[in-house]
């Protein structure tokens, strides 16, 4: 048991985490950044869900490009095969729950 602060968490670089649980195969990471992320596919679904700050998330659907404005407790669910790619408006924390390994 142990209680994590997310506030509290930064990382040395962009998109660094903590690994809070690996259940079976299926990650929780606290993510700090500054930074975009590379557009990309997940190993499966993803859902990504704001602690800290706004994230603009892009994604795609029928080859065109859409986003959403997030903010703390908003969650973006990445179905299996969605594009997408987050870009932070300055910092943020974000929970990730993902596939062992997704990029």
């Amino acid at each position: 048991m142990r209680v994590v602060r997310s506030r509290d968490f930064t990382g040395s670089k962009p998109w660094e985490s903590q690994l809070i649980a690996n259940m079976n195969g299926i990650t929780t990471k606290l993510h700090w950044t500054n930074k975009p992320y590379i557009w990309h596919i997940n190993d499966g679904q993803e859902v990504f869900a704001v602690l800290d700050g706004h994230v603009e998330m892009f994604y795609k659907v029928a080859g065109r490009t859409e986003s959403e404005l997030l903010g703390p407790g908003d969650i973006f669910h990445a179905s299996e095969g969605t594009e997408h790619v987050a870009h932070p408006v300055g910092e943020a924390r974000i929970l990730v729950v993902e596939s062992e390994g997704s990029v």
